[in-house]
């Protein structure tokens, strides 16, 4: 389990963040968090990607603590003499403060957290799995207003790719389970999705809810060996030890059903994704 990520993905403990969560970004009023009376903001955000806009400036997509899923403008960022323009790159972790617009947010100040793009940007395979935890953040959080966990759960995992502690595609497959289990799509990895009868169980269905039994088994279930369905409970769970042993026959299988699983319930695919089970 990624450190400081464990009890944050249990049941019954999703919501915990630090004690200090509520004031961790400085001596921040109370009224800053209230939009209705005051038009500016600042939270603690990792980048998720970014888009050229007029000569100089950029879209930049932040999931935040505090605000959720945030889409501002960075004013003059692509000029060179600009002050935080490498700061506001993907997967950097920062201190942000925005003003509120009609349409989009601007961004005013920018302070430098964890600069998890340079470790990541020096590794081809890190920075494929992060580009898919960073777009799949996006979509899960989009329909949500504010989803600390999913912002927690994100931060962990990239700075675990950041720090190479485990091979970046199965800490990928671990974030993506996690991940989609906290929005609320949990797969069931043993007993039968459907009718409960207990695991193992060698079928796999991404629209039935995970593992089934042969009398609930779909036409055109995937079939597994079920030891990669013991290698995706084991990344679930934190296993570390369990999951990097597995067989990488065990390991492949088991990508490709979280990607069934992701674009099941996504009802997209993840374009990064598909991208990186290309190369």
């Amino acid at each position: 389990m990624w450190p400081g990520c464990a009890a944050r993905i249990r049941p019954g403990h999703l919501g915990q963040a630090r004690a200090h969560d509520t004031g961790h970004l400085g001596a921040v009023d109370g009224a800053l968090c209230d939009n209705g009376a005051v038009h500016n903001y600042r939270d603690e955000g990792i980048v998720l990607s970014g888009h050229k806009l007029g000569e100089a400036d950029r879209i930049v997509t932040v999931l935040t603590r505090s605000h959720g899923l945030v889409r501002a403008v960075a004013k003059g960022v692509r000029r060179t003499k600009s002050r935080f323009g490498s700061r506001l790159e993907p997967f950097m972790l920062i201190d942000v403060q925005c003003h509120v617009g009609r349409n989009l947010d601007i961004v005013t100040q920018v302070e430098l957290i964890e600069p998890f793009a340079r470790g990541i940007g020096a590794d081809y395979d890190a920075y494929s799995a992060a580009s898919v935890m960073a777009e799949t953040a996006s979509r899960i959080t989009e329909a949500e207003p504010v989803s600390r966990a999913q912002f927690l759960l994100l931060v962990a995992a990239i700075r675990s790719l950041c720090r190479g502690e485990h091979p970046p595609r199965l800490a990928l497959d671990a974030y993506l389970l996690r991940a989609m289990s906290v929005a609320g799509w949990a797969p069931s990895l043993a007993d039968c999705a459907q009718c409960g009868a207990p695991g193992p169980h060698r079928a796999f269905s991404a629209a039935l809810g995970g593992a089934v039994c042969s009398g609930c088994r779909p036409s055109g279930a995937a079939l597994p060996d079920t030891d990669a369905l013991d290698h995706l409970a084991a990344l679930l769970t934190g296993d570390w030890a369990r999951a990097e042993a597995s067989d990488l026959h065990d390991q492949m299988d088991g990508s490709k059903l979280v990607s069934d699983w992701v674009s099941w319930h996504l009802e997209r695919n993840i374009r990064s994704l598909r991208v990186l089970e290309r190369t």
